[in-house]
Parts: C-alpha cells; structure tokens; sequence
C-alpha cells in the first residue's frame, strides 16, 4: 500500500482509508460480522487509515458510539498498525425526532464536551491515544478557537495525536489553525460534491492542511451499482435530494459517463470515480465505505487506474450537470 503525508505535522498515512460509519448505520442494517471480516480483509491489504465517530450507530440497542465499539474489537489485537480517526462536535440524541429516523442531533463541542467526548471515544475504543481526532461541526454556540483549544490540551496530554476539522469554511479553517496546528481536513468532495475546490482547499494548501474527502464515490451512487435501486426506511440515501425520482436520470447520465471513462480502462465506474479524488493531489487521502470485502478491493483496485489529463478534464465537467442538492 502506497503511503501519503497528510499536514506537516508529520502524519502519514496509507493513500486509501476507509470509512467506517456505514458499519453502523444510514446504509441499511449493520452486518457486524460481514463488517469484521472488511477491517481484518483491510489490514490485509494495507488500508489501515480508519475513520469513526463519537456519534456513528443507530440509536436504540448498542446506540450512538457502537461503531466505536465495533471497531475496538478488531483494534484489541491491533491497535498499532491502524491510524485511528474518530470525530466529536454532533452530539447524539436518542430521542425520536420524526418517525423515519428516530434520531436527531445536536451541535457541541464547548471545551468541556470536547474532553468529556475524547474520554468516552478512548473507553469505547479500548485504547489510550486517538492518532487524529476531529471536530466534526462547528458548534454555532463555541467559538471554534475554544473548541479546538481544548482539542490542542488533548495533544499536551497525549491523549490525542494530531488534531482535524470537518465540514468548516475557509474563514473557520484560518481561525482553528492559529489556535492549534491542523493537520487534516475533512469535507465531503467527489465527482458531483465540489463546493470547497473554490476557497477552502485553496486555504487548507496555503495553511499546510491535508484533505481527507469524504462520500468520494457519492454515496454508492458513481459506482453505478445502485442504478433501479429503491431505498428503505433505514437508508439515509432514500431523503437525499440526489437519489429522488426526479433526479435519478439526470445523475444516472453521469454515472454513465464515468462508465465510458472506466471501460477504456478495464476498470469499474467507482474505480474511476474515486481515481479522480486521488488524483487532486498527494496532499489527498480519500476514505470511501463500505462494509463489505469486495467493495473495499475494489476501491483498493482504484490505486492502479491512471487517468489521463483529457480524462480528468471530462470527468472535471461532470459536476455542473448533477441534479438535486446533496442534502
């Protein structure tokens, strides 16, 4: 497995991570079985950037913090060849919030949740260190320059390593730097999610920050495989404006076009897909999930697909033709 340095802080990490939170929700039922047999599978084949959160598992039996949990049991025997990245800031409420979901969320990251968090994340996980830990939101009631303050006290203690944030904008990004060294950011970008190209990557680059992209395959949706797909009430995919009736077709033309990218490749359509996240910069550590073994080889696979210059700039085009907002 290839390797890739993310911030200059010294963080390396392999090229490919892995997303865990579908393990434990927003993609139908967890499976943790299959889910195991994936981790064990990717420590085989070298990707051993993982990604959780405080908040990732449905709420009920096991609740929010299960994909913590989940993930501990294979940390157990483990825990020194994984980089951990676990995240803090959505606060989880088992409190019915509408009769599909049964969960909603709450926004907090005050200096004393950001300790109390890391010390519940470090219990579930069954280790003493977290290797990159994350703001996840930005607390609207927190000055970001307390929350990750308090974020920078972990890393005196040595409880935490390095220190992320997600989902922030240019000018937040700025602000939590001059408090405390980031070394990785953390938003959404793939072929059809590509708002933070126009000022926030600019900035994490001036700043030194690495780019962790999340959903790099669009949610399943640029691997072409959920074409016809219907979606269930535990599928967070099926309230997403981009999975509607009324913008299946137009997004389903776009995944076709990656398709006839792949096919002069021998190579899947979410192989292509995620090659293009690679290859906006050595500076860019994709985590795509899933939770099963073939899915994770694939993506694996995607390590080897070279896009040339006038493929990028095809793919490059694809984004002002998607249908529907992605939330």
């Amino acid at each position: 497995m290839q390797t890739r340095t993310l911030g200059t802080q010294g963080l390396t990490v392999s090229a490919q991570g892995l997303g865990c939170m579908g393990m434990s929700q927003s993609y139908g039922d967890a499976d943790e079985a299959t889910s195991i047999a994936t981790l064990h599978r990717a420590l085989e084949l070298g990707v051993s950037f993982w990604d959780t959160a405080n908040v990732y598992g449905d709420a009920g039996p096991g609740g929010f913090g299960s994909n913590e949990r989940l993930l501990a049991r294979v940390l157990a025997d483990h825990r020194d060849e994984v980089t951990l990245a676990t995240k803090m800031g959505i606060a989880g409420i088992d409190t019915a919030a509408d009769a599909s979901t049964g969960r909603r969320f709450a926004l907090r990251a005050s200096p004393e949740e950001v300790r109390r968090r890391c010390e519940e994340s470090l219990e579930r996980l069954g280790t003493d260190h977290i290797d990159l830990y994350y703001l996840h939101r930005v607390d609207p009631d927190t000055p970001i320059e307390e929350s990750v303050g308090a974020m920078g006290e972990l890393v005196e203690a040595g409880k935490v390593r390095y220190v992320g944030v997600s989902e922030v904008t240019a000018e937040e990004l700025e602000r939590a730097h001059a408090t405390h060294p980031v070394t990785a950011l953390q938003s959404e970008w793939s072929l059809w999610t590509r708002d933070l190209e126009a000022e926030v990557v600019p900035t994490a680059r001036r700043l030194g920050i690495g780019l962790v992209p999340f959903s790099p395959l669009g949610r399943g949706f640029l691997t072409g495989a959920l074409a016809g797909h219907s979606f269930g009430a535990g599928d967070g995919r099926a309230r997403m404006p981009r999975f509607s009736d009324e913008n299946r077709a137009a997004n389903e033309a776009i995944v076709a076009e990656v398709a006839a990218v792949a096919e002069a490749h021998g190579a899947l359509p979410g192989q292509v897909a995620l090659a293009w996240v690679q290859q906006q910069g050595d500076d860019v550590v994709p985590i795509p999930g899933t939770k099963r073994t073939t899915y994770l080889e694939q993506n694996v696979g995607a390590l080897d697909v070279h896009l040339t210059d006038d493929e990028m700039g095809r793919l490059d085009g694809l984004a002002a033709r998607v249908a529907g907002a992605r939330y």
